[in-house]
């Protein structure tokens, strides 16, 4: 036995019929169902029955094991009345129990088919009046304040605690009705004063009142962002109904689902994703007909048309560019050596950022189609840009959504078209841009 627990030797030994419990620790003053299976446990009922309907009542070590043997079985335990016994027509027995006094085994009589004990009853140690008040009394408001933030446990057994007045029965009532493992209500049901008991039953509560704190605040967020979510669904369900009844949504719905899916099937970067997302929500709550919702619907298809992940596989095969050169073009040799010279580094370099050959020459000396070869000799999409009389920047760079009508630069616009995110961009007329 534990040196926490006090049993006066000179106490007479009882001899008791003893029930083995898998999962459940059984305080005195406290009622309880119990259903029986096992073979010696109904004999050790049938045997309380016919000896003062008195029954000892102990934890074993390990839910699982069906037939305990004394060293897993806890030493201190319950002596319990059997209060009513009832044989079920699947063989076991369901009795109702309740606990009076604690108890420790001194020592097993009989274990083949039945338990039976020889236990000593565990008295209190007595507490000063004034000091058993003050503990009472903290314990039952710590206890309020526990009850009110576990939900699992019923008011009404506040209204049972106003009357205890007795240290060792508040203990057990309480012990009794917390969310604790079965190891832990064991040692408090082993310590051997109430005032022990009553304190560390204190400090039990006061650490699982600062977690139940913490669980309302996180589910008080939880049920805010849920609230949140239903009041915008909500909302959306009402306007979609009044726009329905204005005859304004008539193809939207299927409208805002198809761009959601080519939203979710373009491939875009996380950035780009949570902008589009962020564009489409506001999208659903704007009228169909406004300016503004017009604006964000072309920015959204514009996101959508680009080719965030589409790429052409860039051949670098240097006989093969050589062939297409020599095919479509007559001569220009030295501008054909440049560019095969050009393709060899690129083959080399496997990574060369922004690579610029630039083409000068009078009108019809064939730069624009010696750009189209190269395109077709590397397998890229061919992209042609006139700049001839281009004043603005923004036409490249493109404009701000604020403008009606606004659109991307046309490098965006070409590679959209071209549908891949490697095109070769030939930007011709470089000398006839008109300068301010």
């Amino acid at each position: 036995m534990t040196d926490e627990m006090t049993t006066d030797t000179q106490l007479p030994q009882v001899r008791y019929a003893m029930l083995p419990l898998r999962d459940v620790v059984v305080f005195p003053h406290m009622v309880i169902p119990l259903f029986v299976g096992r073979e010696k446990s109904i004999k050790a009922l049938d045997d309380a029955m016919e000896s003062g309907k008195q029954i000892f009542l102990a934890a074993q070590h390990d839910a699982a094991d069906d037939d305990p043997s004394p060293e897993h079985i806890y030493e201190v335990g319950t002596v319990a009345n059997i209060l009513q016994l009832l044989k079920l027509p699947d063989g076991t027995v369901k009795v109702l129990v309740e606990g009076t006094s604690r108890a420790a085994i001194v020592r097993y009589i009989q274990t083949e088919e039945t338990f039976e004990v020889d236990a000593v009853a565990i008295n209190d140690e007595a507490i000063d009046e004034r000091e058993a008040e003050v503990l009472i009394r903290t314990v039952v408001s710590e206890f309020e304040q526990y009850v009110k933030l576990n939900q699992k446990i019923p008011p009404e057994v506040l209204t049972s605690l106003s009357g205890i007045e007795d240290t060792g029965r508040l203990a057990d009532t309480i012990a009794a009705h917390l969310t604790l493992r079965n190891e832990e209500k064991q040692k408090i049901l082993e310590f051997g004063s109430s005032r022990e008991r009553l304190e560390h039953i204190l400090g039990i509560m006061e650490s699982e009142i600062d977690l139940l704190q913490v669980e309302k605040r996180i589910r008080g967020r939880v049920k805010k962002q849920m609230e949140k979510s239903q009041r915008e669904y909500y909302l959306n369900e009402q306007m979609k109904a009044i726009q329905n009844e204005l005859g304004e949504m008539e193809d939207v719905p299927s409208e805002m689902d198809e761009l959601q899916k080519k939203v979710e099937q373009s491939g875009m970067s996380k950035e780009a994703l949570e902008k589009a997302q962020s564009e489409l929500k506001k999208l659903r709550m704007m009228s169909p007909m406004s300016a503004e919702a017009t604006v964000v619907r072309n920015y959204i298809e514009w996101l959508v048309q680009v080719p965030w992940k589409k790429r052409s596989r860039v051949l670098k095969d240097l006989v093969k560019a050589e062939q297409i050169l020599e095919d479509d073009h007559y001569g220009l040799i030295k501008v054909k050596e440049r560019i095969l010279e050009y393709l060899a580094v690129q083959q080399r370099i496997k990574k060369v950022k922004g690579p610029i050959l630039c083409l000068v020459g009078p009108p019809g000396v064939g730069k624009t189609s010696l750009g189209e070869s190269i395109a077709r000799a590397t397998n890229r999409k061919f992209v042609r840009m006139s700049l001839g009389g281009m004043r603005d920047e923004a036409e490249i760079r493109g404009h701000r959504r604020t403008y009606i009508g606004s659109l991307p630069g046309k490098i965006l616009q070409n590679m959209a078209k071209a549908g891949m995110r490697n095109p070769l961009f030939m930007l011709d007329e470089v000398d006839k841009m008109s300068m301010d």
